[in-house]
């Protein structure tokens, strides 16, 4: 696996990628999170996607040549609670379904904790869906990050986490 940074040329990976989780989240009947439209039908989905992928923080994780999954990293989101210090914000993670269970997920994560630790900042947080079974939450927290204060945007449950850092000279 290669992790390497996005660009415009991503955008139709990035928004596949979105449609095949939105397929399989649907498929078991969570369409909470996101709900059962793909993302490349969205014309604001598919403006987010473009606007990440024109950002500088989009970093693409490739299998064998093909995306596999994509990360977006920047400031935080406007729907959280402001950091009162330094931080990188995930703002956006998703996997090619087909390549579930290959650690790609895991293998982006570490990329935007290093990334912040280069920064020196001593913070990373990410928000994610709540509701249903709080799984999503519990993958967050497999990875290392701790639950800090639950929101919502209208009706939609979020949960926002953090990962402490380490920081100056190693």
């Amino acid at each position: 696996m290669i992790i390497r940074d996005g660009n415009l040329d991503d955008v139709p990976a990035v928004l596949g990628m979105f449609d095949s989780a939105v397929a399989w989240l649907t498929a078991q009947g969570r369409t909470g999170q996101w709900g059962s439209e793909p993302f490349s039908a969205s014309t604001a989905r598919v403006e987010r996607v473009t606007s990440w992928a024109s950002s500088g923080g989009m970093r693409i994780a490739e299998i064998d040549g093909e995306p596999a999954g994509c990360v977006v990293l920047g400031p935080a989101m406007d729907y959280v609670t402001p950091a009162s210090e330094p931080e990188l914000y995930v703002q956006g993670l998703v996997i090619d379904q087909r390549f579930h269970g290959r650690g790609v997920g895991s293998a982006l994560l570490e990329r935007a904790r290093a990334e912040a630790v280069e920064l020196g900042v001593p913070l990373l947080r990410v928000d994610c869906y709540a509701g249903d079974d709080g799984r999503l939450v519990k993958y967050y927290e497999s990875q290392g990050f701790t639950r800090t204060e639950p929101f919502k945007v209208n009706e939609w449950p979020g949960q926002l986490l953090e990962m402490r850092l380490p920081t100056g000279p190693a």
